[in-house]
């Protein structure tokens, strides 16, 4: 099952896409208006809630075909914090090294026994679907960076999402302390469209993923790959986040970055960026400076 948030008239409403049909579930019942508030009834009922949203389809009323096109979800988690693993595709680690003045110690978390997890972004820096993601207005190499997302619940894994954790190679690429100011800032993270739940995905270590830049009419960038290429479970990232860590109840984890476009390649605003991911859907957003 997938899990959005839609706007109405200034309410959010948690909508569930379930064998080709999105249903409302807050119509069923005036207690859920966002996905927190399904996590928590599940926690209380010792439910899932993928068997919470299933007792109500019945009582939900059935959206309009295309109206999850027509519509643009609001950012589906509102709470918590979002963190992320680096250093996890070979394509990152390249990436990564190529940036930097130390690229050995990148290499060293690529082999090491303990992966890279760093603090991304409160509710306040990120946006969702269709709103603009940001690039420093101090910064010369901007890049977006498409993520597998995984959504926990008092740190156990409830769903998948797309994440963007947009960064700057320059800033970072001077200094490896200069990473939080490379990372963490206005509008630096995205996420959406939806929440699919873990109960409805088979393996999300075998997803196809694809990312795509666009520049006015022209394609910058189009390529395409797979979270089994990740050498990290989601299951040992979430335990390197979880352990000796104060969560908070609702969180995501984003698990590395799975495409990097060419070293010559920078985003500039007004740029469009659209990330798929097989079985959650299309993140799509506008570049802005910050």
């Amino acid at each position: 099952m997938r899990y959005y948030q839609l706007r109405e008239e200034g309410t959010l409403r948690l909508v569930v896409e379930t064998a080709g049909s999105a249903y409302d579930l807050t119509a069923a019942t005036g207690q859920l208006h966002t996905f927190e508030d399904i996590l928590r009834t599940a926690a209380v009922t010792n439910d899932s809630i993928d068997a919470i949203a299933d007792r109500l389809l019945e009582d939900a009323a059935v959206l309009s075909d295309g109206v999850l096109e027509e519509r643009v979800p609001e950012v589906p988690i509102l709470s918590g914090e979002v963190w992320a693993a680096g250093v996890t595709y070979r394509i990152s680690e390249k990436a990564r090294k190529a940036e930097s003045a130390m690229p050995d110690m990148y290499l060293d978390v690529y082999e090491s026994d303990r992966p890279e997890v760093f603090f991304k972004a409160t509710p306040e820096r990120t946006v969702g679907p269709d709103a603009g993601v940001g690039i420093r207005a101090d910064s010369e190499w901007d890049v977006p960076e498409p993520e597998l997302g995984i959504v926990l619940f008092e740190g156990s894994i409830v769903g998948y999402t797309i994440g963007n954790d947009m960064s700057s190679r320059s800033i970072e690429g001077q200094n490896p302390l200069y990473l939080p100011q490379a990372k963490v800032y206005d509008r630096c993270c995205s996420l959406g469209p939806c929440i699919r739940s873990a109960d409805s995905i088979d393996d999300p270590h075998d997803l196809e993923m694809w990312m795509t830049v666009s520049r006015d009419d022209d394609v910058l960038y189009d390529e395409s790959t797979s979270t089994s290429k990740m050498v990290r479970s989601v299951d040992e990232l979430v335990d390197c986040y979880v352990t000796h860590n104060a969560v908070p109840d609702v969180s995501v984890l984003l698990t590395g970055t799975s495409l990097v476009p060419d070293e010559e390649f920078t985003l500039r605003e007004g740029d469009t960026v659209e990330i798929g991911l097989e079985e959650i859907g299309t993140l799509s957003n506008t570049v802005v400076e910050v």
